[in-house]
């Protein structure tokens, strides 16, 4: 089993520490943008030896099947591997224990509860699904920035 993988568990299972800051990624279908910030995020923290600090999760309004190929692929061609991530559902207890949403283009509306204390971050990217391969990388290369960009903030915030 990777490292990655170990991570990648160890942050959807660990999500009853309220100590830490929670950061959620959220799409509608769970199968592209959202799984590229996480993993971009879980590197993030890994380097930055900050995982005792923040907690990660991310989910869908309406989780695909699977994550887009082409995403699996662009990610792989940067040496991370999200080829057995799957799609899943985020709660509304997830999403009322988060201190950031950070959503990828779509509406928070349906996301951030009313009443929700957190901050809500739309990044407005375009939908990877069916886009070149070219196209692809400059999206994820847009993601990769935008998460080094939110940890060198929350960095500072402490």
């Amino acid at each position: 089993m990777s490292d990655d993988l170990n991570i990648h568990d160890r942050y959807l299972t660990a999500q009853t520490n309220t100590d830490r800051t929670r950061i959620a990624f959220v799409c509608v279908q769970n199968a592209g943008r959202s799984q590229m910030a996480y993993a971009f995020a879980e590197r993030e923290l890994a380097d930055r030896r900050l995982d005792e600090r923040f907690e990660l999760i991310t989910g869908g309004t309406q989780p695909a099947d699977h994550v887009h190929p082409e995403v699996v692929n662009t990610m792989a061609e940067i040496g991370i591997d999200i080829d057995d991530r799957t799609p899943r559902e985020v709660t509304f207890e997830e999403i009322q224990g988060s201190d950031y949403v950070i959503t990828m283009g779509c509406s928070a509306d349906d996301v951030c509860p009313a009443g929700w204390a957190g901050e809500n971050r739309d990044w407005n990217l375009t939908d990877p699904d069916g886009k070149s391969p070219a196209e692809v990388a400059r999206i994820r290369d847009d993601i990769k920035q935008r998460v080094t960009n939110l940890f060198d903030e929350l960095e500072l915030d402490d």
